[in-house]
């Protein structure tokens, strides 16, 4: 998260160009939306499972981060692809992630109206409803995004759920009692799926990062340039990990100990070649 930002804000003041980041995490990570309490969360589960916790800088609910593939696009806010409000924005990067979904094999589509009495129900969990421009299979969703606006410029990053069992973040989140949990996961799996699940087969890291590469050059016009962080970009992410998202001021929990050090991501990443 810290990489995000530092290259928000360096993209944004157009001292690189626009980013597109492919990544993936370990160990696992669940993130909070940046205004989303922290009693969600079940602390003494969350450690016995040796899951790390962040806050997001965008908004939106939890999320468990493992076995898939995080993207984010960062640019200045006259970039095109990022340019005018947040819904066009949403829509001009879902169909580039829809096509790389499509050249996976995968019949997606995008949910051009999510009624709003839909989106107000209340949970803690991102991928338990869809919202306008977001991506679902057979119904279900897919991706989950979040966007965040700075002076500096745009920040739009999300998830894509490769395997695994999506209920697993219920585990770590409180509830009222095991009723409840057991009621919130079944209806998580009723309205959310991975690209194991949807298209029967798995799908490594490796080919998604490779299919999304290919989507935003040819949905987008990207001309993308594989390349490392700037050592300005490194050393702002080190000081924002430091001074923010490794910090309980901002976590709203206590810190386990010292942040591990993650500041390893690339610019860039055209097909095939690895973004983590």
């Amino acid at each position: 998260m810290a990489v995000d930002e530092a290259v928000l804000e360096t993209a944004g003041r157009g001292q690189v160009p626009p980013t597109l980041r492919l990544y993936a995490w370990e160990p696992a990570c669940l993130s909070l939306g940046y205004a989303q309490p922290a009693s969600d969360v079940d602390l003494a589960r969350l450690r016995a499972r040796g899951w790390d916790l962040v806050r997001r800088p965008t908004g939106g609910r939890a999320v468990l981060h493992t076995d898939e593939l995080t993207y984010s696009m960062a640019g200045p806010l006259d970039e095109p692809r990022l340019a005018g409000t947040v819904l066009e924005s949403y829509n001009r990067l879902a169909r580039a992630l829809t096509e790389a979904l499509q050249l996976l094999g995968l019949e997606v589509e995008i949910q051009e109206h999510v009624e709003k009495a839909k989106r107000a129900v209340p949970n803690p969990v991102c991928f338990e409803m869809p919202s306008t421009y977001e991506i679902t299979v057979g119904g279900k969703k897919l991706v989950g995004s979040a966007q965040a606006r700075r002076r500096e410029g745009v920040l739009q990053h999300g998830s894509l759920p490769l395997t695994g069992d999506l209920g697993r973040i219920l585990q770590v989140l409180a509830f009222r009692d095991e009723a409840s949990r057991s009621r919130a996961a079944a209806r998580l799996l009723e309205r959310a799926t991975t690209v194991e699940t949807a298209l029967g087969r798995p799908v490594s890291w490796e080919q998604a990062a490779a299919a999304c590469a290919r989507a935003f050059r040819s949905v987008l016009g990207l001309k993308l340039q594989q390349g490392d962080l700037t050592s300005s970009e490194r050393s702002r992410a080190e000081e924002l990990e430091r001074n923010k998202y490794a910090h309980p001021d901002w976590t709203g929990v206590e810190a386990r100990g010292a942040a591990r050090p993650a500041i390893t991501a690339g610019r860039r990443s055209p097909p095939g070649s690895p973004g983590h």
